[in-house]
């Protein structure tokens, strides 16, 4: 069964470059301290994928993609025959991941069933444990390095609250993305302080992250900050 938390039916911001709708995910197999989608990670299926599918239907030639975020949509392996129906109406999907299921990640890109990925890269290994309170930082690394071998278009991101990461753990990433052949654009976005409450009950960050300080080895672009 797919974890269907909720629908947004309508962003012009979400896709690069398309109109789309995006579908949250219940479920997620990492615990960052600064998510804020508490109600999507410990939520249940609130919508059906019949549902989802009328609803899409009437978007054929308004909408241009999808978005597939929550949570983590991967957890659940029946989003590959769901990926086939949607491409099928014609539209184009994009997966926010963590990256840890990479067998669906890999099934996905195999079969084009997903036209752009946004991948976090949560921490540098060191930390990886303490910003995810997941173990299993080789899991990412291999889907990392299966996205920069393959030709689909994904982005990098990492989500900045410096009580978690400074300027060092993020010279580290874009260290390891230059070693690795990364050819895109790294995001960094500064954590969003929002009234709900987090995973982890985290406070607003002491400090912005000083940007100066950041290295040159790849383009990275800047967002909130």
């Amino acid at each position: 069964m797919l974890g269907i938390y909720s629908i947004q039916k309508f962003s012009s911001l979400d896709f690069p470059g398309r109109l789309c709708a995006i579908l949250w995910f219940s479920g997620c197999n990492m615990r960052c301290p600064y998510c804020y989608n508490k109600d999507v990670v410990f939520g249940e299926k609130q919508i059906e994928e019949d549902e989802v599918l009328e609803f899409l239907k009437k978007r054929v030639g308004l909408l241009d993609g999808v978005s597939f975020t929550g949570g983590e949509a991967t957890l659940y392996k029946n989003i590959i025959p769901f990926s086939r129906k949607i491409k099928e109406m014609g539209f184009e999907i994009k997966l926010d991941t963590n990256g840890l299921n990479f067998d669906v990640i890999k099934q996905m890109v195999d079969e084009n069933l997903v036209d752009y990925i946004a991948l976090d890269f949560k921490a540098p290994p060191e930390k990886f444990e303490t910003v995810t309170k997941s173990r299993h930082f080789d899991r990412y690394e291999k889907t990392l390095d299966f996205l920069i071998s393959s030709n689909v278009e994904f982005e990098v991101r990492t989500t900045v609250h410096t009580d978690l990461l400074d300027e060092n753990d993020i010279n580290e990433i874009i260290k390891t993305l230059h070693n690795k052949g990364y050819k895109g654009i790294y995001y960094l976005q500064n954590y969003f302080e929002s009234d709900k409450e987090t995973l982890g009950n985290i406070g607003p960050q002491k400090r912005k992250l000083d940007t100066s300080k950041i290295s040159g080895l790849i383009p990275v672009e800047f967002r909130n900050f």
